[in-house]
């Protein structure tokens, strides 16, 4: 073991690698653990109805911000590291065509908000909120740290950003602000990580602002590759947004505040399979050069460990949300004990979605991901269409279970190539094959 060790430390690129990993890690603990204890605070400030509107404005923008990064985000760091174009052109382009993506995505909005029942004061909430995907154009900086395995620098930013955030909001609940100024954090952050991202380009990078230039070329070609990942994106972010805009259309902003404490705490575990996954994913690729068993037994692996931290979950929760909602958020959100019990659920088919999705990336399937991902959102509309008028958020919560199992578990049933991590899933989710978490490979 030492001497692995001492291989390891010796091993630059290996300790590089490892390193600028650590700093991301700790970079979205950090946000975690910050962001949620704030975003109580706020919840018990702002009172379900307050906080629903402000969750619903975000989950409307949401629905379109995949349109801002035009699908370029997949593509960047790959380009980068490609190295077939000069690197300050790469980036200049990529920054202009974000932008042009951001300008876009508020006039979609306008458009979109013809076609609501929204006030005024709600779609001023909605611009103020959309306004900040101008500033997430220079995330394109990000990449390029990325690429560089320097991504203590994106984390001295973010969390800085954080902490103003923090502090922001923290004076703003002692000084009994109102909720549009809730909103202009949101976009006081996106402008802040603007501000941080040019700040350490320009002093870590050779980039100079006389290199900014559009680069027509370079721009056609990024675009030929990138649209398949936008309208990938944009059906994912349809997918995680529409249940509150749903709520929000079908029933009013007091019951989305119940819905959006109760999928904060569910949601707010996702971030460990696609850990665990990243971490592991190269290992089972590897795996696969060697034979298709030793790569399959290790996906297997990967499914029973999804599943084993998913109902570690679930449990506790089921149990505790009735004291997790009255102690963190107070009485004001009781109505969310039930939503959460049910979205809690929910980790289960999330949780084997993200390993299932190494598959998909390994086996190069990406149009299956597509499809399903797509049926996924459809179905989700349509039970909460007759779900969310017989049982309201309730009903949004089990539509959404539901609409998970599809395209995270039922979906794989109905390809043939698919069929053999249906039956994995199939086997892991009843745990029938959990002594292979014990057993060493052969």
């Amino acid at each position: 073991m030492r001497d692995k060790l001492n291989n390891i430390k010796e091993n630059k690129g290996l300790m590089r690698y490892l390193k600028n990993t650590s700093w991301l890690f700790f970079e979205k603990i950090l946000r975690m653990l910050i962001g949620l204890l704030i975003s109580i605070w706020v919840a018990r400030y702002l009172g379900p109805e307050k906080l629903g509107l402000l969750s619903y404005a975000q989950s409307f923008v949401g629905l379109f911000t995949a349109i801002a990064t035009l699908g370029l985000n997949t593509l960047v760091v790959r380009e980068l590291l490609k190295d077939n174009y000069k690197e300050n052109e790469l980036i200049s382009t990529v920054f202009f065509l974000k932008l042009i993506g951001a300008i876009a995505v508020l006039i979609i909005l306008w458009v979109a908000i013809q076609f609501t029942s929204n006030d005024t004061y709600t779609n001023n909430l909605i611009f103020i909120i959309g306004s900040a995907t101008i500033f997430q154009s220079l995330n394109v900086i990000d990449f390029y740290f990325q690429s560089k395995v320097m991504s203590k620098y994106i984390v001295y930013v973010n969390s800085i950003s954080l902490f103003l955030s923090t502090i922001i909001k923290i004076v703003l609940i002692l000084t009994n602000a109102s909720l549009e100024a809730f909103a202009f954090v949101i976009l006081f952050d996106s402008f802040i990580l603007g501000l941080g991202y040019i700040y350490f380009f320009l002093k870590k990078s050779t980039f100079k602002l006389s290199y900014l230039k559009f680069n027509k070329a370079i721009a056609k070609s990024l675009l030929q590759d990138s649209l398949f990942y936008m309208f990938t994106a944009m059906i994912i972010g349809m997918y995680m947004r529409i249940d509150q805009v749903m709520i929000q259309e079908m029933m009013d902003s007091t019951q989305v505040g119940y819905y959006a404490v109760a999928a904060k705490l569910s949601e707010l575990w996702y971030f460990l399979p696609v850990i665990i996954s990243s971490s592991l994913y190269p290992a089972i690729e590897n795996a696969k050069k060697v034979s298709y068993n030793l790569y399959y037994k290790r996906l297997e692996r990967l499914f029973i460990l999804s599943n084993l931290i998913a109902v570690l979950i679930i449990i506790p929760t089921l149990f505790l949300s009735h004291f997790l909602i009255m102690s963190l958020y107070g009485e004001a959100y009781m109505l969310s004990i039930v939503v959460l019990q049910i979205h809690i659920v929910n980790l289960l088919f999330a949780f084997q979605r993200i390993p299932s999705e190494s598959w998909v990336m390994s086996e190069n399937h990406k149009y299956f991901e597509v499809i399903k991902t797509l049926f996924g959102l459809i179905s989700n509309v349509i039970l909460n269409l007759f779900l969310i008028p017989q049982y309201g958020i309730v009903g949004a919560a089990i539509a959404t279970v539901i609409s998970m199992a599809i395209t995270g578990y039922f979906a794989y049933a109905f390809y043939n190539k698919s069929r053999i991590i249906f039956k994995m899933m199939t086997r892991t989710i009843f745990f029938l094959n959990i002594k292979l978490l014990k057993e060493g490979e052969r």
